[in-house]
């Protein structure tokens, strides 16, 4: 069972890896990438040494970044391991996933062998997860999930917390080491084909030859390239498309020549397309593929000639990223989002509530008696006090500038005809005990229906989110009183049905407090009102009970 700051370790954890991932990807050289996976490592994981071993053409494996001590840097960087000697360490140990950990009771036959190291002696271990210095935990890198060739092996050592990573912490390690490995793969894609590019100018000098280097380069790229004109009423029409570009995006180049990029994109990406720059620009977007499904990419323009006077082009590489989009979005994701439930998380519900409020309450109407002074044009009803135009055309809750303000109705239980967003506060009743009688295992099962439950229960476009235990709370805008008083007997009809878990049926009840988001309010002022409301109700209906028995 987790701890109750163990939560906000792993997000604070997700979000320096998060950005730790992003930062391999902005690296401009290889060799700036390689020392990037290693800084990542100190910066992100929280392990106070890191270093990145590459295999060479020849198998060996060369020291090409450290981090975490300049001394061991000097030392060792550069240095070569013979691959027997890695193959050795990384098939002895305990392996975690694809994670390889030699404790130091095994690690010292591996002192005399030819694999670079930096180590210090230390006392013995003081308790069964302590870090010794003569632990090794190693994490290899492979060109894809299903080749499987070894690229390369990020040793790590001296953990802050001075133990041996939990299962959280190995997924961790594992998920950067993927990640580094596709950083690595396209910066040496990016290498070789600024390589090429610049080879191809140079031989351009060479009239015909040139041409003939350009299209072999062009075709055989390992990457997608595309030429496109730059002038006249074809603007950005494919002229010609390699192998590469075609086989991601499942079309014959006699198909692709009737697009343009501008035709491919995602519509929600057209316009990142737009603003990206003819000489020089990049951007990262989606291009549809033949099948109708969409393939998150990498465009980099430059602009070529056809000889030193004739007609401009634009050449584009376009190198695939679906998988390091799909790994950003995973960790933006749990980030976010409840580990059990799949529900937004706290953190979530609290970004999303902030966005609906500003710090000024809605004001409708002017003060009476100012004389002479109209609402500017468009305004039906203006604020004076602070500047703001409002137009009921604009929403039952008002909008000032663009910001559509968020106002609670006034008729308490009776409904005034104010539209709001109402803010759901459950409680679960019963739920502590059955943990304590069944387990927690049957807690987390109660847990997950009942959060099905509640999303099932709303419309689309509402927020159900876990605050925290056996606590939700239920975004619903555009509600009125009754409504929101409605919506809430609603679930809880939905939640006290039994719940059968492993062929036993267990039953939780639900309170429910209805608070309002209004602007000049603040998260925390919202949440409380709902919970203080749901405290009231609890307390009411548990009276009735008593009296009742």
């Amino acid at each position: 069972m987790e701890t109750e700051s163990e939560p906000y370790v792993r997000l604070a954890t997700l979000r320096q890896l998060h950005q730790v991932v992003a930062d391999l990807n902005t690296a401009r050289s290889l060799a700036d990438t390689v020392q990037a996976v290693a800084d990542g490592i100190v910066a992100g994981l929280n392990y106070e040494l890191a270093c990145v071993n590459l295999v060479r053409p020849d198998g060996d494996l060369i020291v090409s970044a450290f981090a975490g001590s300049a001394a061991a840097e000097a030392l060792i960087t550069g240095r070569v391991g013979s691959r027997s000697s890695w193959d050795r360490r990384l098939s002895m140990g305990e392996a975690w996933g694809d994670l390889r950990f030699i404790p130091h009771s095994e690690g010292w036959v591996l002192l005399e062998d030819d694999v670079p190291q930096w180590h210090t002696d230390g006392p013995a271990p003081r308790f069964e997860d302590e870090w010794h210095p003569h632990d090794r935990l190693y994490a290899p890198m492979y060109t894809s999930a299903s080749a499987r060739e070894l690229l390369g092996v990020i040793s790590v050592d001296r953990p802050r917390n001075g133990r041996h990573p939990g299962p959280w912490g190995r997924e961790a390690l594992q998920m950067y080491a993927s990640q580094a490995a596709i950083a690595i793969s396209n910066a040496r894609l990016r290498s070789n084909m600024q390589r090429a590019l610049i080879r191809l100018e140079r031989e351009q000098q060479a009239l015909r030859a040139s041409e003939e280097s350009f299209r072999q380069a062009f075709e055989y790229a390992p990457s997608g390239m595309a030429i496109a004109e730059m002038g006249g009423d074809q603007y950005g029409r494919l002229l010609r498309a390699n192998d590469a570009l075609c086989r991601l995006l499942g079309r014959p180049a006699s198909v692709m020549r009737r697009y343009s990029f501008a035709d491919l994109v995602h519509p929600e990406d057209i316009g990142t397309l737009l603003r990206t720059s003819a000489e020089g620009g990049r951007a990262e977007l989606r291009l549809g593929r033949r099948d109708g499904t969409y393939v998150w990419v990498s465009l980099r323009n430059s602009v070529v000639a056809d000889t030193a006077d004739g007609p401009r082009f634009l050449l584009t590489h376009v190198e695939d990223i679906e998988e390091r989009k799909r790994h950003e979005l995973q960790l933006a994701h749990r980030a976010s989002h409840d580990a059990l439930t799949g529900l937004p998380n706290s953190a979530e519900l609290r970004s999303r509530l902030a966005a609906r409020l500003c710090e000024r309450p809605f004001a409708a109407s002017a003060p009476e008696g100012t004389p002479g002074f109209e609402p500017p044009y468009g305004y039906d009803e203006y604020d004076y006090e602070h500047g703001f135009g409002f137009s009921p055309a604009a929403g039952a809750a008002g909008a000032y500038d663009g910001h559509v303000h968020s106002v609670a109705p006034t008729g308490g239980d009776i409904d005034d005809g104010t539209k709001g967003l109402a803010v759901l506060f459950c409680d679960l009743d019963g739920f502590k005990s059955i943990n304590d009688r069944f387990g927690h295992h049957t807690g987390d099962a109660v847990l997950i229906e009942v959060a099905r439950r509640l999303t099932t229960g709303v419309r689309d476009g509402d927020t159900v989110a876990r605050l925290g235990g056996d606590e939700f709370v239920v975004l619903a805008d555009g509600l009125g009183s009754a409504d929101a008083a409605d919506l809430a007997v609603r679930l809880r009809n939905a939640i006290i049905p039994p719940i059968r878990v492993d062929g036993r049926a267990v039953r939780v009840g639900a309170s429910f407090g209805i608070g309002w988001a209004e602007c000049g309010m603040t998260v925390e002022e919202v949440l409380n009102s709902a919970d203080q409301r749901m405290y009231i109700e609890k307390r009411s209906r548990s009276k009735v009970h008593r009296r009742a028995g």
